[in-house]
């Protein structure tokens, strides 16, 4: 929906270079240009190279925020049963700054186990990994994945785990994933 537009930004922006994920700051009444918006993030394009700004900092490039987040961190339904469903949903809103296809449908979770608990909600573990080992987006991919599943109604406690093993491949990408990269 805000892809390929161009923007100025209406205040100073807190960003993440892509590929290195160094958090560095873009300035009031810079250019950019919104390669992609999905997820609640924008990937922008500068005239110092790629970055990604969350959607909390939506307001800097005009736009809405795309989720409201629970006040306080907490999230009021962890007593509830958790919808695994729901979990893959959420993980489903996550992606790569530079490829348009969830962490999901690129096959890089590999994992996802919900123990329930007596109280404070569940907890949710995930074991993912990334398209290359030495990508300096995976930790605010993985942080990013934590939050949303975070949100999830019953779920207490969340973990990401980057893990390396089996290394990913093309071959793990889902066929609605491949077509979407015009693979198939």
């Amino acid at each position: 929906m805000h892809e390929n537009t161009e923007k100025t930004l209406l205040r100073d922006c807190a960003a993440t270079r892509i590929p290195s994920g160094e958090t560095i700051t873009l300035a009031k009444d810079t250019h950019v240009f919104i390669t992609q918006a999905l997820g609640g993030s924008y990937t922008v394009a500068t005239d110092q190279g790629l970055a990604r700004i969350a959607d909390e900092d939506a307001d800097a490039l005009g736009l809405e925020r795309a989720a409201k987040k629970a006040e306080g961190g907490e999230n009021p339904d962890a007593n509830v049963p958790v919808d695994e469903k729901a979990v893959w949903d959420q993980l489903r809103t996550c992606y790569d700054p530079e490829i348009p296809v969830n962490i999901v449908d690129l096959g890089l979770v590999y994992d996802c186990v919900i123990t329930p608990r007596d109280s404070n909600g569940a907890r949710v573990d995930i074991k993912m990994t990334l398209t290359a080992p030495g990508c300096g987006m995976g930790p605010v991919i993985a942080s990013e994945a934590k939050s949303k599943v975070l949100g999830v109604p019953g779920v207490g406690d969340a973990e990401v785990e980057l893990v390396w093993d089996p290394p990913w491949n093309q071959a793990m990408i889902s066929e609605s994933g491949k077509m979407k990269l015009g693979l198939i």
